[in-house]
């Protein structure tokens, strides 16, 4: 929260970069795909010079997302894919080291049949998530104010494999929810953070000591819902629900996304994002990410 503050008071820079290409091929049986996606780059910079009293830390800040989705149509029958890519480090003054501030892969695929006309579907999902780079720990010695990192995550630890078949409720682009009561997640670790000597039985998200995955079998729910607050500004929502029936099913693992975009005109455009997490393999609260954006827009 000090280096957003902060950073937001000496400046923030974005250059992003727009592409989306939408594509249709249509023959005599209706057959059509559509592909569209988004590349942007964020970059933010705080400096304080010796004199500064009310706090902060001279940092250098720079972050790169790609969102893109495949969809495909035909007489009733759908395929929707989304993958879901962000990066993103901050290099504060005096340390030697970089910090992460985001990191995500995630893959989304969805095939539906629609029932009779209406608005529900038959559906089948599948959820891939993990990350690029190791994640650390940080910890700050009080008396010599040394900062040393411990690492916890790495690529494909965690990395989280969720599927099932389900309801799908879609009113259109705008507005659909998931309902899926029979739903398998595995998640994929190193065993070599479950073998420590200082690990838990549990602890790292849920594994068992030793053992390099887990399996739970649950229910899950995910909605989406886009608004329009006045011209030229939305309000995207995601909330996805799971719930464990084999171990503490009242326990509820949620992860909700806000996204608003404003429009300025064609070249400028700003974004909030806030995204919440509840999952208490993980840990022991709510994890809380936000990022807001200025910048330019290329579309293609």
């Amino acid at each position: 929260m000090r280096q957003l503050v902060s950073g937001l008071l000496i400046g923030l820079s974005v250059i992003s970069l727009s592409a989306q290409n939408q594509k249709v091929t249509q023959n005599d049986s209706l057959i059509y795909w559509k592909n569209k996606g988004n590349f942007s780059l964020l970059f933010n910079q705080a400096a304080f010079n010796n004199e500064w009293q009310s706090g902060g830390t001279s940092n250098v800040a720079g972050n790169a997302s790609i969102n893109y989705e495949l969809n495909h149509k035909n007489y009733g029958f759908s395929w929707n894919n989304k993958i879901l890519v962000d990066f993103g480090l901050t290099f504060l003054k005096g340390e030697d080291f970089s910090r992460k501030t985001n990191d995500r892969i995630e893959i989304n695929t969805r095939l539906g049949h629609q029932i009779n006309e209406s608005c529900w579907n038959y559906s089948y999902f599948l959820n891939f998530k993990s990350q690029f780079a190791t994640g650390y720990r940080y910890d700050k010695n009080d008396t010599t104010q040394e900062v040393t990192r411990t690492e916890e995550t790495h690529f494909f630890s965690p990395a989280t494999i969720q599927t099932g078949p389900g309801l799908l409720w879609k009113k259109s682009e705008l507005l659909y929810f998931n309902v899926a009561p029979v739903t398998s997640r595995m998640i994929f670790v190193n065993d070599k953070f479950t073998s420590t000597p200082e690990y838990v039985n549990g602890s790292y998200f849920g594994v068992e000591t030793g053992k390099s995955s887990r399996f739970e079998f649950g229910g899950s729910l995910n909605v989406y819902a886009k608004l329009s607050l006045m011209e030229d500004i939305t309000l995207e929502n995601k909330l996805n629900l799971y719930s464990n029936y084999i171990e503490d099913p009242l326990n509820v693992d949620i992860d909700y996304t806000a996204n608003i975009n404003l429009v300025v005109n064609k070249y400028i455009s700003s974004s909030l994002v806030f995204q919440a997490i509840y999952n208490d393999n993980a840990a022991r609260g709510f994890q809380i990410r936000e990022v807001i954006g200025i910048g330019l827009n290329y579309n293609i």
